[in-house]
């Protein structure tokens, strides 16, 4: 089995925060920093098998695979019996929607990361049972699922933000994997010196520019929202990650426009000397150049400043509210997130699993190139799981852009930020 990650694209939190409205996470109430973990709720799971018949739908390629795990399920719950609808991602919010609105839902439904906030909102989704043990997954993949204090499902798979870098041209110039922001910097400088056009690349602008760049933003110790649940965006950690971030683009280490189709082929031609993405990067590089690529590059973390930092998204698995069959609806999720399933998956899917003990498996911790995800992970964040956040994340992608090209000074962005993120609010109110 080819373990290699995949290219999961649109199935992601990056790419559909402003497309479908995919992660909310970095906390467990309305602030942005994390609390005790809970579910919020008292009910419970019910003993015995599943019986019945279990409605799933499930998006993009995860919905095409999900029938083999079902089958397992299946067998273990002879009187059970799961159908699995594929959705495709672009039209998965308009037909959630309207399935909430008329209670004509599935009973366990994929529910990307970011999405999570916006069917509370609706009253579609059910707490998660006590049960469920929170404790057994990454702590942002958790947060991911928590509105308000309540979680609402349970995580499904992960993925996060990593450094992909040359390691040919890293050894022609001696350098050493970057372990701190001044180390980047270096880095990118001497892969330029080992002949790439651009030692790094970055977003700069579109609707992921806040995804790529919220990492540093973290990493140089800030916070999206506080314990009381107010926005802090207008801080010196702010001003710190904005500066450094554009400084790649300014002092011409990385493009000052990333054009995303060129990204891969550059990087393989030698002309782009490392790039910022997720698990799904490697499956493109090696459909293009071939596998004996793999030798040519290597997979490092984020270096940190004042804190290490990622991005973590993914999508989780949720019960209806509305479900006809809750309780055989629950034993699949349940069924679906224990570890040896979840290593199952991996090897039927190449997503990563969301929950720790999974990944000290062999088929994880055995691949390199799948267990430098596992620290990440650890301390890997999302965005806050609030029902504005894609609009808020729409106006830090314009004023980001705006540092990028020159047009604001990063002061003056932290307190644009401050003022965009205030006057929308954060829905929960």
């Amino acid at each position: 089995m080819n373990r290699t990650p995949r290219l999961v694209a649109a199935a992601t939190a990056s790419t559909l925060t402003l497309a479908l409205a995919l992660t909310g996470c970095g906390r467990s109430d309305e602030a942005g920093t994390t609390t005790e973990r809970s579910n919020g709720n008292t009910e419970s799971i019910g003993d015995g098998p599943a019986t019945g018949t279990v409605e799933v739908w499930a998006m993009g390629t995860e919905g095409e695979l999900l029938p083999e795990l079902a089958e397992q399920f299946e067998a273990d719950n002879p009187d059970v019996t799961v159908n699995v609808t594929p959705v495709p991602w672009e039209s998965s919010t308009e037909k959630i929607n309207t399935a909430i609105a008329t209670g004509e839902v599935p009973d366990v439904m994929q529910v990307g990361t970011t999405l999570v906030s916006g069917f509370v909102e609706l009253g579609g989704l059910a707490p998660t049972p006590e049960d469920i043990d929170s404790e057994a997954f990454f702590p942002g993949a958790w947060d991911t699922t928590v509105v308000d204090g309540t979680s609402y499902g349970v995580p499904w798979y992960v993925e996060s933000r990593v450094l992909y870098y040359r390691k040919d041209l890293a050894e022609q110039e001696g350098l050493e994997a970057p372990k701190t922001w001044a180390d980047l910097t270096d880095f990118a400088a001497g892969l330029q010196d080992a002949g790439a056009e651009h030692g790094i690349a970055l977003q700069t602008r579109g609707n992921s520019t806040a995804l790529m760049y919220l990492p540093f933003y973290w990493q140089a110790g800030g916070e999206i929202l506080d314990d009381a649940g107010e926005f802090t965006l207008d801080n010196d950690a702010q001003v710190k990650a904005l500066e450094y971030y554009s400084s790649f683009m300014r002092d011409g280490l990385a493009p000052p426009v990333l054009v995303e189709e060129e990204k891969v082929q550059n990087f393989i031609d030698g002309d782009l000397g490392s790039f910022v993405s997720g698990p799904w990067e490697r499956a493109n590089l090696l459909t293009t150049a071939g596998d004996d690529f793999a030798d040519s590059f290597g997979v490092v973390p984020l270096p940190a400043d004042e804190a290490t930092g990622s991005f973590i998204g993914g999508s989780n698995l949720g019960v209806l509210a509305d479900a006809a069959n809750p309780d055989a609806a629950w034993k699949f999720v349940q069924f679906a997130t224990d570890p040896a399933t979840q290593v199952d998956w991996f090897e039927i899917s190449n997503d990563l699993p969301a929950v720790q003990a999974s990944w000290d498996d062999p088929a994880l911790a055995d691949d390199e190139a799948v267990a430098v995800y596992q620290d990440v992970l650890e301390t890997a964040r999302s965005t806050p799981a609030i029902p504005t956040w894609a609009e808020i994340e729409h106006e830090l992608d314009l004023i980001i852009e705006q540092v990028i090209a020159g047009d604001i000074s990063p002061e003056d962005a932290a307190k644009q930020m401050q003022d965009a993120a205030t006057s929308i609010g954060t829905g929960l109110d």
